[in-house]
């Protein structure tokens, strides 16, 4: 069930696709663009072609009810959605069928249930496929080793959108890796070389945080919070990664109040002006 705090309502909504999710990611923030007050707590889960995935996918579902959108083009992949969700009891939409619903009857043609069929093979579709991979494969911190081949690293503490920024911009076809500030944990050697690539901060407000963090809890049922929403714990840990990006140097974007598509436009633009650098 949706959260509520004094400013906005939380809902999980669960973004599926077996290509790279751009029509399901448009979808629905079109759709909530409909409504005041509201703040999806976006899950996505792209290139989902197998039945192992999709199991896996259930059951991030079942840990953190609300809304599933899907663009799935194989049957058995679009009936096992659909039953795992009825039997929750969760809204279950397949985005597109309307659309598909009408056009084929008016053309009196099938649907072939290609996956990708809309996405020509050219190499700039294999240069977002290879930086969205990219971008799954160094989320949070992973790979630190590698973070050498990335075009920009994202860096900030916890619930920063880091990683729904970073798919985001593999859609772009950047390789975007992120790496999380967490309390007692030293950040990467990488990104203090000066042959580094860039690097940008995030900033939050301490008050947005605290409660994106507490309905993100509410969201998955957990109890134990902890350092994680404590107020004062939560300012120090802000406060520490506004002095690290003042002392980097590092350019800045605060987004506390920004969507994702905003966030990582500030992004690209910090991009092209550090490659014409």
């Amino acid at each position: 069930m949706p959260t509520r705090d004094r400013l906005a309502i939380y809902f999980n909504v669960h973004l599926v696709s077996d290509s790279t999710g751009e029509t399901l990611a448009g979808v629905m923030r079109a759709t909530c663009a409909q409504f005041d007050n509201i703040m999806p707590v976006e899950h996505s889960y792209f290139l989902v072609r197998s039945v192992r995935q999709l199991e896996r996918v259930i059951q991030e579902i079942s840990d953190a009810p609300g809304v599933v959108m899907f663009t799935l083009s194989n049957l058995e992949h679009r009936a096992l959605l659909e039953k795992a969700c009825a039997e929750m009891e969760m809204p279950c939409v397949a985005v597109l069928d309307p659309v598909l619903d009408v056009t084929s009857r008016y053309l009196g043609l099938e649907l072939n249930h290609r996956v990708g069929a809309a996405r020509k093979l050219n190499a700039e579709y294999f240069k977002r496929i290879d930086a969205l991979d990219f971008a799954m494969y160094h989320d949070d911190g992973q790979q630190a080793v590698e973070l050498m081949d990335a075009d920009v690293i994202l860096v900030g503490v916890s619930r920063t959108s880091k990683t729904p920024t970073s798919v985001y911009l593999a859609h772009r076809g950047v390789k975007a890796a992120n790496v999380p500030m967490v309390p007692g944990v030293p950040l990467p050697e990488e990104l203090f070389r000066p042959d580094r690539p860039l690097v940008v901060g995030l900033l939050i407000s301490a008050d947005r945080l605290i409660g994106i963090r507490r309905n993100r809890l509410a969201a998955m049922k957990e109890t134990r919070a902890g350092s994680y929403t404590d107020e004062e714990d939560v300012r120090r840990e802000v406060m520490e990664a506004q002095k690290l990006f003042e002392r980097e140097g590092w350019p800045t974007i605060d987004v506390s109040r920004r969507s994702i598509e905003e966030t990582a436009a500030a992004v690209l633009n910090l991009l092209a002006e550090h490659r014409e650098e």
